[in-house]
């Protein structure tokens, strides 16, 4: 298979986005916008299921960006539209927001004015067309780029002053946090939202989700001969169906048997493991509806892709990324067996992406479907991507998508 049978995702120019968003707000609205905000998916190294237990995660902003053209209103409502949803929409009051009110797409772009509003700004209604090229259900995070979009949309339309530094970027943050966790109802962490408005273009943003302090690392891949190719495996994801907050919840349960706040405060995992096999520990876990030995796999993956995200530190403190990749390889092992949130298509695209010469690569996002990630030499990107095409069609799969990931600006 050649690279004409890749079918490859292309993100759009800021212009050409604004361009799109402000065109669909005219013709649903009937007039201009008042400007138009845009926010990035997000890739993410490595750390994945660490963020909700206090660890530590390296994302960074993908090129592929939503589009928010934003108008404020004086009534107090709000409008949308979507072009996914042509010529559909959908109007809701501020004040009737709640949680459990709102479902669907709109709960994010709702719920992050909703949160704003909790913590005491000053948010009122407004109109809002939304167009996008970050990949749908494809764990790269379409909902927090929604949520960054609409929150610093939000900032310039009613001057919150909070998108001018990290400081007010982080509250920023929390609010889209707030709207995923409490009107969305996806228990996530903070890392998709803090890629989205606090990374920074030619970084990887290290994230303490304990602290929430950041560092910036330097992520210039092509100057090193590298690529990282994301393999988009069509397998669509959902973090709202139970999946992802029964792994939350064991990790909750976990961390309150060993007497920690958070699994990030293990630090001997052979002791918690002891810990974890005793009687009065299993009988705990048994009484919360947990399975001892299941709950053990679960620590054990935390723990251990927390230390695999300060080895990651270290390599690319050193500029030696190229050695990243079995630490990728290790973090798929690990997420499918230990954490078991991988699918068919992710364990094909990693899998194949090796074979064909990758240097390492792994499911990245909340698992169950999404995407996978491949580090690879940057003269083999086609030729792996044809490859992992190739092992899809083998398996009869539905083809995947693929885009080469370049550490791009956060919200603006």
């Amino acid at each position: 298979m050649n690279a004409l049978d890749v079918d490859w995702l292309d993100a759009w120019s800021f212009e050409e986005g604004a361009a799109r968003a402000s065109a669909l707000f005219e013709v649903t609205f009937g007039e201009a916008p008042a400007g138009v905000w845009s926010a990035p998916g997000r890739g993410n190294l490595i750390g994945e299921h660490t963020d909700y237990n206090g660890g530590l995660v390296l994302p960074f902003a993908l090129p592929h960006r939503t589009y928010a053209a934003m108008r404020a209103r004086t009534d107090g409502h709000i409008r949308l539209v979507s072009a996914q949803e042509a010529g559909v929409v959908r109007e809701i009051a501020l004040a009737d927001v709640a949680p459990g009110a709102v479902d669907g797409w709109i709960a994010y772009v709702v719920g992050t004015a909703w949160a704003l509003a909790q913590e005491g700004l000053t948010v009122g209604g407004f109109d809002v067309a939304i167009t996008s090229c970050v990949p749908y259900g494809a764990g790269l995070s379409s909902s927090a780029a929604l949520e960054g979009s609409v929150a610093i949309g939000l900032d310039a339309l009613y001057g919150l002053g909070l998108g001018g530094d990290d400081a007010g970027r982080q509250r920023l943050v929390a609010a889209c946090s707030r709207a995923e966790n409490e009107i969305a109802g996806a228990p996530t962490g903070g890392m998709d939202q803090a890629a989205a408005l606090r990374t920074q273009a030619g970084h990887a943003l290290l994230l303490d989700c304990r602290s929430l302090e950041v560092r910036q690392i330097p992520f210039d891949l092509a100057a090193e001969g590298l690529a990282l190719l994301v393999i988009d495996t069509r397998a669509e994801h959902q973090l709202v169906d139970g999946q992802y907050a029964a792994r939350r919840t064991t990790c909750e349960v976990a961390a309150e048997v060993l007497g920690v706040g958070t699994l990030r405060e293990v630090t001997d995992l052979s002791g918690a493991l002891a810990m974890l096999a005793m009687p009065d520990a299993l009988a705990r876990l048994t009484a919360a509806g947990q399975d001892g030995q299941v709950v053990a796999r679960r620590v054990r993956h935390v723990v251990t892709e927390i230390a695999r995200v300060e080895e990651v530190e270290r390599l690319l403190d050193a500029g030696r990324t190229a050695e990243v990749g079995p630490l990728l390889t290790a973090a798929h092992a690990s997420l499918r067996d230990d954490y078991e949130v991988s699918c068919h298509e992710l364990d094909v695209a990693v899998d194949a992406a090796i074979a064909a010469g990758a240097l390492g690569g792994r499911m990245i996002g909340g698992g169950f479907g999404g995407s996978a990630i491949a580090l690879v030499r940057a003269e083999d990107v086609e030729q792996v991507a044809g490859e992992v095409a190739a092992g899809f069609s083998a398996e009869g799969l539905t083809p995947p998508s693929f885009l080469v990931a370049v550490a791009s600006a956060p919200a603006s």
